[in-house]
């Protein structure tokens, strides 16, 4: 009874708190979109004569950027409290959510309802603004649907409204912490469609300027989002304070690193330094900047300072952190504007059509030379190959330093995999890939035949968790716990079940390019990004339980390993065959609206790029059974050695005990014969 008077007596006293948070969510909200509409007051006129478009009105010029202020912090907040849940609250050992936790997936619910109604929103002002009519002549479902159906923009907004409809219901009904990972996952993907359009999208070198952005906004959303909801769980009086603190600063940490590397990226991709100070769009960047650089020195030494002052209270945390929030919104407000200005380089030389739908110009063939050292940096996969590399090499020098050893083979092999997704993405055969069939296909047997069997021979989830501590008895979980249970999730026994693994691996090859769905890929800068990782991630599952290194979840006897790599052959050979074979040429709209000199029998260069996936079938084959026959000599090598050392140490029993058991039966058959 007298637990529950306690809990009586704190319950009007938490929700005062929790209100005090949103209260000044709102208030942060509200300054941002201030900002915005002021500083959209100072360009807009300006964007619409650029772009030689009709004014909507003040309603439609104005209301644009207060209606995605609302959707991005409804989104931001959504992304930081599952972020929260999932990695900053420790789950209860059942994986059930602590009451801390299923409060932070509330607070996601409620922040995707306004993500929501914030997206659905934006569709009809991005159609009134991109037709010049106020936002009311576009109410109409008739008139409404013919626009969003010509802009991509308006579509963008649909497919995020659906997602955070979708977020807003799942947060009501999950209790369990292995089902709140994927809301995050999830409350990601939901930026991802407006990401894909709008400025960064189009134009000359919208593969680096979009690109950029993924890391900005993705950045920005952990970021600002993250501090929403580590304040909310301060004022909440939420369990482990410190080190929900502790680990939100090693993120924000990141975030503001890869924040302002891709800003200065994005910003030369779009406006020349000549014009930084004397553009509005500029002005607006070097705003930005200023800001993201206070927020980034502000916000870590008072985190710091907050940290190590976190068992006298939560209220320096909150009160520092309320100031670096209202900072943070108003950097949203700047950033607002800044999608409505128009950018310099949009208002200069018209892009050739080569720069306009691969966001670079191809000047000459492709050649040997050029495909090996023609480099073009992919800011996602160049990136990725690195840090992939960099954290392993950190790994081995972390076991090598407390005396433990690491194999060189499975350090040469892991670096390989990282440098053949280095050379596939942005080396010149990543240049040319988007526009020269042949060259795509070379990038595809590399990402998904070549990378994924030196990767899994790294075996680099072994050496994680012989790296990472674990959290231990009654101490919360930390990364290598996480790592564990996705290793043994629902998810990862499906996915590396041989049938799986094998229709996966296989049947992606025919789904893709002989249902139209390349075709429609081919245009779209973010779908060249998700055929890249759908070919290293099938790559890697499918060849983990055959040679990985780490134990599978469903192990193979060793002649399934071989059985089910020669079963993978046949479709790969005759997918090779099918595209020589092939008289209609697959892409060919796209490739002829290219406009290459260079590039004139696209029949010739498909057949090409058919002959090289039937002979790279053979790469994976010769990798596996030298994989395997290394193996198993190895097993071989290590079952003789066991029986040396039992036979050492109990004088050789097993073997006196056969040799009793052959001179017992000869005695028996001894009498017979006489």
């Amino acid at each position: 009874m007298a637990s529950e008077t306690v809990s009586d007596s704190t319950a009007p006293e938490a929700r005062t708190r929790s209100s005090a948070v949103g209260v000044l969510v709102v208030t942060a909200g509200v300054l941002a979109a201030l900002v915005a509409a002021a500083l959209t007051a100072l360009s807009a006129s300006d964007a619409y004569a650029a772009y030689g478009l009709p004014d909507p009105g003040p309603v439609t010029r104005f209301g644009l950027p207060v209606v995605r202020v609302i959707a991005e912090s409804g989104a931001v907040v959504c992304i930081g409290s599952l972020l929260l849940a999932a990695f900053g609250i420790p789950a209860k050992r059942s994986g059930a959510l602590a009451a801390d936790g299923y409060a932070a997936v509330r607070a996601a619910g409620w922040a995707a309802a306004v993500w929501f109604v914030g997206a659905v929103l934006m569709v009809a002002f991005t159609a009134a603004d991109a037709s010049g009519r106020p936002v009311h002549e576009v109410l109409d479902t008739e008139v409404l649907f013919g626009l969003v159906d010509a802009l991509e923009e308006a579509k963008a907004w649909g497919l995020t409204a659906l997602i955070a409809f979708v977020l807003a219901l799942a947060c009501r009904v999950v209790l369990t912490w292995g089902w709140t990972t994927v809301l995050f996952g999830g409350s990601l993907a939901g930026l991802f469609p407006v990401i894909a359009t709008g400025h960064s999208a189009t134009g000359g070198a919208h593969d680096i300027a979009t690109n950029s952005l993924l890391f900005h906004l993705f950045g920005a959303a952990l970021w600002v989002g993250g501090l929403v909801a580590l304040l909310a769980h301060a004022v909440r009086g939420g369990a482990h304070l410190g080190l929900v603190a502790r680990r939100y600063s090693a993120i924000a940490l990141v975030c503001w690193i890869a924040m302002a590397a891709s800003g200065v990226i994005n910003s030369l991709v779009r406006v020349p330094l000549d014009q930084l100070f004397s553009t509005t769009y500029g002005v607006l960047v070097t705003l930005k900047v200023l800001a993201l650089v206070a927020l980034g020195g502000f916000g870590y030494f008072q985190r710091q300072r907050a940290v190590r002052d976190i068992d006298r209270g939560s209220g320096a945390l909150v009160r520092l952190g309320a100031v670096e929030l209202l900072v943070m919104f108003a950097t949203i407000g700047i950033a607002v504007a800044l999608g409505r200005t128009p950018p310099p380089a949009e208002l200069g030389p018209v892009p050739s059509k080569t720069e306009l739908l691969v966001g670079y110009p191809l000047e000459a063939p492709p050649t040997l030379f050029r495909l090996l050292f023609d480099v073009r940096f992919d800011l996602v996969y160049g990136t990725l190959a690195i840090a992939l590399a960099v954290l392993y090499l950190v790994g081995v020098r972390r076991l090598r330093a407390r005396g433990d050893k690491w194999p060189v083979g499975r350090t040469a092999a892991w670096l390989c995999g990282c440098a053949t997704i280095l050379v596939a993405t942005s080396a010149g055969v990543g240049k040319y890939a988007p526009a020269v069939f042949s060259v795509h296909m070379g990038q595809h047997m590399l990402m998904s035949m070549l990378a994924p069997p030196l990767l899994v021979l790294g075996g680099p989830t072994s050496l994680a968790l012989r790296v990472l501590k674990p959290a231990g008895k009654g101490r919360p979980p930390g990364a290598r716990e996480w790592l564990l249970a996705f290793l043994h999730s629902p998810l990862t026994r499906l996915l590396t079940n041989p049938f799986i693994a094998l229709a996966l691996f296989v049947g992606s090859f025919y789904a893709l390019y002989f249902s139209g769905l390349f075709d429609v890929a081919l245009t779209q800068h973010w779908a060249h990004l998700a055929m890249n990782a759908h070919f290293l991630l099938v790559g890697y599952v499918f060849y983990w339980p055959v040679i990985g290194v780490d134990p599978a979840p469903k192990p193979l006897p060793s002649l399934g390993k071989v059985g089910l790599v020669f079963a993978s052959m046949p479709f790969h050979a005759f997918f090779g065959i099918a595209l020589m074979m092939s008289a209609t040429v697959i892409g060919q709209n796209f490739y002829r609206s290219l406009e290459l000199p260079w590039m004139t029998d696209l029949l010739a260069d498909q057949r090409l790029g058919g002959g090289l996936a039937w002979a790279s079938g053979e790469v994976p084959l010769i990798v596996v059974m030298l994989a395997l026959l290394i193996q198993w000599s190895r097993a071989d090598t290590r079952a003789a050695r066991r029986m040396d050392r039992k036979a050492d140490a109990d004088g050789d029993a097993e073997l006196t005990a056969y040799n009793a058991m052959l001179r017992q039966m000869a005695e028996q058959d001894s009498p017979r014969k006489g």
